[in-house]
């Protein structure tokens, strides 16, 4: 890996909590994610499956985690299943997990070989009631594919169907939202890579290049940082394509006048940051661009003033919206009329603010979390309003990503990112 090693306390707590959590008699299974083909022998980039590396650590394909609490044989509480490297694929791939390494980075000391999980398993499974599968019940999950945890689930089903079943997820949603302060270590150096990136782009913009040009710079910065690379596709949106909200063809020349939104973020040890900043193409925003600016910028700061313990995500949305509308009043964007006769499901602002202003952020750009409960300390954030004008060719985004302290407004992580107007003018003109 490319990431400094991770100390493995971390890992060590959270299966603690997760195991706290568990049925009598129970045990929990996780798979690695596949590895993807994409044609002839040729393979994507291997992205572990975030809730096994949450628990162990382990980073690497093949690889099966076992948490079995109540076992009668203390060494099978906590097991770890890894490929048994060799020779030939420390030749071809390069030397993966020694059962000894896998100890050094999870924490878990029982360590065996893939090739003994099924006798391994047999023998644990006539000794528990209840095994737990990792379902993903995210919020905005939408995978068409069938995953190597979907196939196991079938295989145990069929294999053990006396037995009884329940999921993960629950769990994890509520344990993976609030970050520990290794977790935001790490959530705050991809942020600061983030930052190099931005910064590097801010030198390099000028009239005629392509958004693909500060894609490659983005690129560039972060791998050079131990970055794994983008934490989701990068949108560079040079004029008009700022108002398609996904736009990632990043394909097209940046012209004088118009504005770039930028949202990209970097990922270091599989956790991501996620930040959006909007920047003249010449350096000097227009007066209009300013304000509109200006008005974007209020709302990120106010909205971030109401991440804090108890909030409810709905309501903040609702009072967010609120916000957005008076400054689009006050842009001559809307009048009182147009508020007056809303649709109440579909207010009036989001005809220029579409989509929702924070989400939760970690292992997962969109990571877990219960949107239904009350927002807590550790819980990480973004934060990113936006307003979207086709009509005068160009839109604008602010994003920060913050962590909710026990009192107080929150923490950003993303504080060193320029964003007030002046300093990026003068960032892109020195």
């Amino acid at each position: 890996m490319k990431y400094h090693p991770i100390d493995p306390k971390l890992f060590i707590k959270n299966r603690k909590n997760f195991m706290a959590k568990m049925k009598p008699s129970s045990l929990a299974v996780f798979n690695s994610n596949d590895i993807f083909t994409t044609g002839a022998d040729s393979t994507m980039p291997f992205k572990q499956h975030r809730d096994i590396f949450y628990l162990s650590g382990a980073d690497q394909e093949n690889t099966i985690l076992v948490l079995f609490p109540d076992s009668p044989d203390p060494a099978h509480r906590e097991v770890l299943f890894v490929t048994e490297t060799n020779e030939h694929i420390a030749i071809w791939e390069g030397e993966k997990l020694t059962k000894e390494r896998a100890t050094e980075v999870s924490g878990i000391k029982t360590v065996y070989w893939l090739n003994d999980f099924d006798k391994k398993f047999f023998e644990m499974m006539t000794q528990c009631d209840t095994i737990y599968f990792n379902t993903n019940e995210h919020y905005r999950q939408a995978v068409e594919m069938e995953s190597r945890e979907d196939r196991f689930i079938k295989k145990t089903k069929a294999q053990y169907p006396a037995h009884n079943y329940a999921k993960s997820a629950p769990i994890l949603q509520r344990l993976r939202a609030v970050k520990d302060q290794i977790e935001i270590d790490l959530l705050q150096q991809a942020c600061d890579i983030t930052n190099a990136g931005f910064r590097r782009v801010l030198e390099f913009t000028k009239r005629g290049v392509m958004e693909f040009d500060l894609e490659a710079e983005f690129l560039h910065e972060f791998i050079r940082r131990r970055s794994d690379g983008f934490a989701y596709t990068p949108i560079i949106a040079s004029g008009n394509n700022a108002n398609v909200l996904h736009y990632i063809e990043n394909n097209q020349e940046c012209k004088d006048g118009d504005l770039i939104l930028i949202d990209a973020g970097a990922q270091y040890a599989n956790y991501a940051s996620d930040m959006s900043r909007t920047i003249p193409v010449n350096g000097r925003y227009t007066d209009r661009q300013k304000d509109v600016y200006n008005a974007v910028l209020r709302v990120k700061n106010e909205a971030t003033k109401m991440l804090v313990p108890g909030t409810l995500w709905k309501e903040y949305h609702v009072e967010v919206g609120k916000i957005m509308t008076s400054e689009l009043i006050g842009l001559g964007l809307l009048d009182k009329s147009d508020v007056q006769n809303e649709n109440p499901d579909w207010p009036a602002y989001k005809k220029y603010f579409m989509h929702g202003t924070s989400h939760h952020m970690g292992l997962d750009t969109h990571d877990y979390g219960i949107l239904w409960e009350p927002m807590q300390a550790g819980n990480v954030f973004t934060v990113e309003p936006g307003i979207y004008l086709p009509e005068e060719g160009f839109g604008i985004r602010l994003e920060d990503d913050v962590v909710i302290n026990s009192s107080g407004e929150p923490f950003n992580l993303m504080r060193d990112i320029p964003i007030e107007i002046e300093e990026i003018e003068d960032l892109m003109n020195k």
